[in-house]
C-alpha cells in the first residue's frame, strides 16, 4: 500500500546534504548530555515526587522512579542504535519513516507533536508557579492579566518569547545558555539530597509500601486503564500504586529520546548520541532517586506539598533560605527543559517539513545562523498561546502517554531495520535481540495501560485529527511519492 512507503536510509542521510535543508554539526558528546541533563530534570524532580507520593505510591515513590528508569533505559537503547545508524533530524520521526513507513511515521510525528507541544506548554506554566512564588517572597507581587475575562499567564508568555530567539540565533548557543543553567539546576539538588540527609525521620519511610486502598483520584475515568479492562478494583498505594505511579513519574523522564532529534547537528552522531543519550539518563535517575528518599524521609508522605514538595518540606524543618534557593534551582531547571522541548519540536517539524508531509517551505534554514528559524518561531507563538492560556492538570499524563507509544515503534523498529537493513554500519547495537526491544515495548505498553482512562479517549481523538490531515495534505505532497515518479491517482508500475 502506498501509504506504506518507506524512505530509504541512504535518502534521509542525502536529504541532509541539500544546502536550503542542511543544519549545522555543531554538538558534541557533552553537549548532547547536558542537553539531555536539561530537559530531563525538572518537573519530575521539583513538582512530581510529592505528588506521586501523596497520592500513588507513598515512601515507595522511589520504586516507581526506578521502575520508570527501567522501561526508559530499555526503550534508550533502541534509540541510541537507530539514531548512530541513522542520524538525521526527527528522532522516533525519522526511525519510523525508514522501518514501517509514511503512514507510521506521520502518525509518530503527530504524537511528537502533541507530547513535545504540551509538554513545553506545562513546563512553561510550572515555571511561571515557581518565578511567581519567588517574586512574591521577594516582596513583588506581579499585577494579573486579563483578556475577555481569561486570566493570561503572560510570565509564561515572556520565558517562551525568550528561549524562541536563543534557540533561532543558534545551536550552540543554546548549549551555552544550557549548560550555565544546568549546573545552577544540579547543584541546588546536590544540596536538596546532603542537606536533607540531616533532616529524616527514619519513621517516615513507615510503612514504606502502604496497603492498598481505593481513593477518589483512582475512581471513574480517572482510573488506570488497566484496572477497568481487567475488573479490578481501582486503587491506589500497594505495588499497583508503585506501577501507577511509574506511568505518572515517567512524565519526569521525558528528555533522552530529544536527544535524538540533535542527531543531524552532532559533530560525530555515531559515537556521541549513544553516550549522550544514555549517559543523560544515568545522571538523572541517580538524581531522582535519591531525592525522592530525602523528600519522603523529611516529611510523612501524607503532609508533602503537590505543588512544591522540595521546598515546602525545608520550610516544614525551619530552613526557609534552603527552601529560597530550591525554588531558584526549580526556575533554572524549568527554563531549560522548555527551551529543550521545544527544540525537539521544532526539528521533529523540519524533518516532517522536508519530507513534504507538511509545507516544505518551512523547512528551509536560515543562511546565517543555520536554524529552522521560521518553524523555531511558529513553535514559540504555539507554545507562548498554550501557556498562557492552559493549567497543569491532566496534561502531564496526555504527555506521557504519547511518549511512551513513541518509544514502543522504536523498541520495535530496531527487530524490523536489523530485518530489512542487516547490512548497514551500526556504531551502538541493541544486545540480545529481538528479545531486549520486545521487552521494551511490552513495558512502555504496559505503564501506557496504567493511565488514566480519560488521558487515552484524549489521545485518541488527537491521532484521529491527525489522521484526516494527513488525507487531506500530507498523502499527496510527501516527497517520497515524488521521488518515485508517481501521484496518486497513477500508482507506478
Amino acid at each position: 500500500m502506498e501509504i506504506f512507503r518507506t524512505k530509504s536510509v541512504e535518502q534521509s542521510i542525502r536529504d541532509t546534504e541539500e544546502p536550503e535543508h542542511q543544519l549545522k554539526k555543531r554538538l558534541s558528546a557533552i553537549d548532547l548530555t547536558v542537553f539531555g541533563i536539561g530537559v530531563i530534570v525538572g518537573t519530575g524532580i521539583f513538582v512530581l515526587t510529592g505528588l506521586v507520593a501523596r497520592n500513588t505510591a507513598g515512601p515507595a515513590v522511589a520504586l516507581s522512579f526506578v521502575v520508570a528508569a527501567i522501561v526508559c533505559g530499555l526503550a534508550a537503547l533502541c534509540y541510541a542504535e537507530f539514531a548512530s545508524t541513522i542520524p538525521v533530524a526527527g528522532s522516533a520521526y525519522t526511525f519510523s519513516f525508514a522501518t514501517l513507513g509514511e503512514f507510521p511515521a506521520w502518525i509518530i510525528g503527530w504524537d511528537l507533536m502533541l507530547e513535545m507541544a504540551l509538554a513545553g506548554a506545562v513546563v512553561a506554566v510550572g515555571w511561571s508557579g515557581y518565578f511567581n512564588s519567588l517574586m512574591t517572597a521577594a516582596g513583588v507581587n506581579l499585577p494579573a492579566l486579563d483578556l475577555f475575562g481569561l486570566a493570561i499567564n503572560y510570565p509564561a508568555m515572556v520565558i517562551v518569547a525568550i528561549l524562541t530567539v536563543i534557540l533561532a540565533l543558534g545551536i550552540k548557543l543554546a548549549s551555552r545558555v544550557n549548560l550555565v543553567i544546568v549546573v545552577v539546576k544540579v547543584a541546588v539538588i546536590l544540596l536538596v539530597i546532603f542537606a536533607g540527609l540531616f533532616f529524616i525521620d527514619a519513621a517516615n519511610y513507615t510503612p514504606f509500601i502502604p496497603p492498598a486502598q481505593a481513593t477518589p483520584a483512582v475512581a471513574g475515568l480517572g482510573a488506570p486503564l488497566i484496572q477497568v479492562l481487567f475488573g479490578i478494583t481501582p486503587v491506589a498505594f500497594g505495588v499497583i500504586g508503585i506501577l501507577s505511579g511509574a506511568a505518572i513519574v515517567f512524565f519526569a523522564y521525558i528528555g533522552f529520546d530529544i536527544v535524538a532529534t540533535a542527531a543531524e547537528e552532532t559533530i560525530n552522531p555515531q559515537r556521541d548520541l549513544p553516550r549522550g543519550i544514555i549517559g543523560s539518563l544515568a545522571i538523572c535517575t541517580v538524581l531522582y532517586i535519591a531525592v525522592s528518599m530525602v523528600v519522603v524521609g523529611m516529611q510523612p508522605y501524607t503532609q508533602l506539598s503537590e505543588d512544591a514538595p522540595l521546598a515546602d518540606a525545608f520550610l516544614a524543618v525551619g530552613r526557609p533560605w534552603i527552601a529560597s534557593l530550591i525554588s531558584i534551582g526549580a526556575i533554572a531547571g524549568l527554563t531549560t527543559v522548555v527551551m529543550i522541548l521545544m527544540l525537539g519540536q521544532t526539528r521533529v517539524l523540519f524533518a516532517m517539513c522536508r519530507d513534504g508531509l507538511l509545507p516544505r517551505v518551512l523547512s528551509k534554514v536560515h543562511p546565517r545562523f543555520g536554524t529552522p528559524a521560521r518553524i523555531t518561531v511558529i513553535v514559540g507563538v504555539v507554545t507562548m498561546v498554550l501557556s498562557g492560556f492552559i493549567s497543569l492538570g491532566a496534561l502531564a499524563e496526555l504527555v506521557n502517554i504519547g511518549t511512551l507509544f513513541a518509544f514502543v515503534v522504536v523498541s520495535l523498529g530496531v527487530i524490523i531495520l536489523r530485518k530489512t537493513h542487516p547490512e548497514l554500519h551500526r556504531a551502538f547495537t541493541v544486545p540480545f535481540v529481538p528479545v531486549l526491544p520486545l521487552l521494551a515495548a511490552l513495558s512502555c505498553l504496559y505503564l501506557m495501560l496504567n493511565l488514566p482512562v480519560e488521558t487515552w479517549l484524549r489521545f485518541l481523538v488527537w491521532l484521529a485529527i491527525g489522521v484526516v490531515i494527513y488525507f487531506l495534505y500530507g498523502y499527496r505532497h510527501s516527497t517520497v511519492l515524488r521521488w518515485r515518479g508517481t501521484t496518486p491517482e497513477k500508482p507506478a508500475a
